[in-house]
């Protein structure tokens, strides 16, 4: 079990987790996950973690087939900057490995933000916390979970 998974299932909430064979040459991780799973990239979220002003991070929730606009989640943050965090500092914050961070049971609580696309789906997929392991939940039980705002932040 990962520290996600043992977050939805004490919440009691409804969900589903999804496994697949993670392939190392694999250049995307979510873009991997869709075509092994046969579902729609747009259904599959990543899960970015950003440095905001005065070197606060926070958590992007997206549809791996979009961008990150930094300009929409710093306005998401109400704050003037945001660029990509350090991939050391992610993995010591959040307890994950890159390929493998999931916006739910990080180490350190962070702010989080999910894109307003997510809305479009009865159900989305996000990292369980480990390559090759998806949590399939409704948009609105991880924006509980996450304690995240729905905003637009696709470029």
């Amino acid at each position: 079990m990962t520290p996600a998974i043992n977050q939805v299932k004490k919440a009691q909430i409804k969900y589903r987790i999804h496994k697949y064979t993670h392939s190392p040459t694999s250049q995307s991780f979510g873009e991997e996950a869709a075509e092994k799973l046969g579902i729609s990239p747009h259904q599959v979220f990543k899960t970015l973690v950003v440095s905001l002003d005065k070197n606060k991070l926070c958590v992007a929730v997206l549809p791996v087939s979009s961008l990150l606009s930094f300009k929409k989640t710093a306005k998401a943050a109400k704050c003037k900057k945001c660029t990509m965090a350090e991939k050391p500092l992610v993995e010591k914050t959040t307890g994950y490995v890159a390929g493998g961070i999931s916006p739910l049971g990080q180490k350190k609580k962070l702010p989080a933000f999910i894109d307003i696309s997510a809305r479009e789906f009865s159900t989305i997929y996000i990292s369980a916390g480990r390559r090759g392991l998806e949590i399939e939940l409704a948009p609105e039980d991880l924006a509980i979970l996450a304690e995240a705002d729905f905003a637009p932040l696709c470029q």
